[in-house]
C-alpha cells in the first residue's frame, strides 16, 4: 500500500462508513470515522433548518478539526495507513448549502484560518450514488431525524462535491455505487483492493 492517507466521501447515505471500516478492517488501518452523533444540533437542524444551520456547522468544523488533529498529528501517522470517512473541506462545502451569505462569509474566514494546519488525504475515494439509492440507504439506516430528508438537498449535496472535484487536482477514485455492493460481493471489494494497489495521477479516476 503506497498511500498513507485515504479518506472516502460521498452523500448522504452513499455508504461511507462502511467501506472505510471494511478497509480499516483489511489493512489494520487507523479508523477516523466522523462522529455525528454527537452534534446536538442535528436532530434540530432537520427540523428548523434556518435556525439551527450556524451552530450545526460550527459545531461539525469544530469537532472535525479536533478529530482530525489529535490522530493525524501522532508522531507515528506515516508508519500506518489512516483511512477516514470524511473530508474536512465537507465542512465548507455543507455550509455553502445551509447557511445565509452572511453566515457563510464568516464561517468560510474561520475554516481558511484552520484549514492549512491539517494534513490532507493523499487518495480520494468518492461513493457515487444516485439519489434514489440514497434514500433507500437512509430508510434501511433508519435514523429518525434523516427520514424527511429531501430529494432537492441531496441534489445540492452531490453538485457541491462534484464542483470541488472538478475545480481542485484531488487523487480522486470515482465509484459508481449502483454498479458494486462492497458488503454482498466480496469480488467488488477485492476489486477495489487491487485498484489501491496503483499509483494514480491527481484527478478523477473511474473504477
Amino acid at each position: 500500500m503506497q498511500y498513507r492517507y485515504i479518506t472516502i466521501e460521498g452523500n448522504i447515505g452513499a455508504g461511507k462508513t462502511t467501506l472505510a471500516n471494511k478497509l480499516a478492517e483489511h489493512f489494520n488501518a487507523k479508523l477516523i470515522l466522523e462522529e455525528f452523533a454527537d452534534n446536538p444540533f442535528l436532530p434540530k437542524f432537520y427540523e428548523k433548518p434556518q435556525q439551527y444551520a450556524f451552530p450545526l456547522e460550527l459545531f461539525f468544523m469544530a469537532e472535525r478539526y479536533k478529530q482530525l488533529k489529535d490522530m493525524l498529528q501522532m508522531q507515528d501517522m506515516f508508519s500506518r495507513l489512516v483511512i477516514s470517512d470524511y473530508l474536512f473541506i465537507k465542512s465548507l462545502l455543507f455550509a455553502k448549502i445551509n447557511l445565509k451569505e452572511e453566515e457563510y462569509n464568516l464561517y468560510q474566514k474561520l475554516f481558511e484560518i484552520i484549514n492549512p494546519q491539517l494534513v490532507q488525504p493523499d487518495l480520494l475515494i468518492f461513493l457515487n450514488a444516485p439519489v434514489s439509492r440514497l434514500q433507500q440507504n437512509i430508510r434501511t439506516r433508519n435514523r429518525s431525524y434523516e427520514q424527511q430528508i429531501a430529494d432537492e438537498y441531496l441534489e445540492n449535496v452531490h453538485e457541491m462535491y462534484m464542483q470541488y472535484i472538478k475545480q481542485h487536482p484531488v487523487r480522486t477514485l470515482m465509484i459508481d455505487m449502483t454498479k458494486v455492493d462492497f458488503v454482498k460481493n466480496p469480488a467488488d471489494f477485492d476489486f477495489l483492493l487491487g485498484s489501491l494497489d496503483k499509483e494514480y495521477a491527481p484527478g478523477v479516476h473511474y473504477l
